[in-house]
């Protein structure tokens, strides 16, 4: 297993951590213009509000996720997230397919632990992957590095591994002005009320930051669907895209909301910097 090769895997898993807690574009800012379409979409904007301000304030919550995106990679995700300050916590992201899980087999990391805290991102890689590393059995992932990166896309990643929560796929709908109200529907037992919308990057052009994060993607337009429960909590949403590394598909589940959510350091002598990775002879900042 060439260096090269560690570093691609290294750089592939910040890539699953960023379409993990929501889709790599979900990032927004701004409500919907109040009273903006026609009276049900009105309605349909303000019942939306509500559940953005119910999911942010509920501050933590366990998610299930599924994540496809071309022939690059499909993963699942399972943990528990707290945004009551800074994003932390702890999932477990499984390699499922695509030319990454084959990656990550050859170094026996096709599932791992990741824990979110203040000021980096961690991932337990297996031990084939921890004899490249000196055998270290954690990559760290400072954000402030990571948004020095790759021009606008790693500031982008930083970006999104910290901010990442359930409300940021209510912001993008709502950004969107595009909401229709479907129906109600059960979700695991639990009623809900399903809305919908697409979002095209044309259409933001007050919303600077996030038509540059779908554009730096490849994207055009994405559709965004989303179950509300009778408490105004997001409990599911699925997104569709078009990008340049192909179509993305993901669905998220939340439930427990208000959860108790630890993310322990992991030791600093089993830490492998991933500043020390890619600077290491062959190494890219790419």
């Amino acid at each position: 297993m060439t260096r090269s090769r560690v570093r691609r895997a290294a750089v592939a898993i910040a890539v699953a951590t960023t379409l993990t807690g929501a889709a790599a574009c979900t990032s927004a800012s701004g409500p919907a213009p109040e009273g903006s379409g026609t009276a049900p979409q009105a309605r349909a904007l303000a019942a939306l509000r509500s559940a953005e301000r119910s999911t942010h304030l509920a501050r933590s919550v366990r998610v299930r996720s599924t994540t496809a995106l071309g022939s690059l990679m499909s993963t699942k995700a399972e943990g528990a997230l707290d945004w009551t300050d800074d994003l932390t916590g702890t999932l477990t992201i499984t390699y499922t397919g695509g030319s990454t899980a084959d990656l990550m087999r050859d170094l026996d990391s096709t599932s791992l632990e990741t824990r979110y805290l203040q000021d980096a991102y961690y991932a337990k890689v297996g031990p084939a992957f921890a004899r490249r590393l000196g055998g270290k059995h954690w990559i760290k992932y400072p954000y402030d590095y990571l948004a020095t990166l790759g021009g606008g896309a790693g500031a982008m990643m930083a970006d999104l591994m910290r901010t990442t929560t359930p409300n940021r796929s209510v912001r993008l709908l709502l950004a969107s002005g595009d909401v229709r109200r479907t129906g109600e529907e059960q979700v695991f037992g639990v009623h809900t009320t399903h809305y919908s919308g697409t979002v095209s990057v044309s259409d933001l052009s007050g919303r600077s930051e996030l038509r540059d994060q779908l554009a730096q993607a490849g994207v055009g337009t994405e559709t965004v669907d989303i179950w509300i429960d009778d408490k105004d909590l997001l409990v599911k949403k699925v997104e569709k895209a078009a990008t340049a590394n192909g179509a993305m598909t993901q669905t998220a589940y939340y439930s427990d909301y208000g959860v108790r959510v630890t993310a322990e350091r992991p030791p600093a002598g089993d830490t492998e910097d991933l500043r020390t990775l890619l600077k290491k002879p062959g190494g890219t900042a790419s």
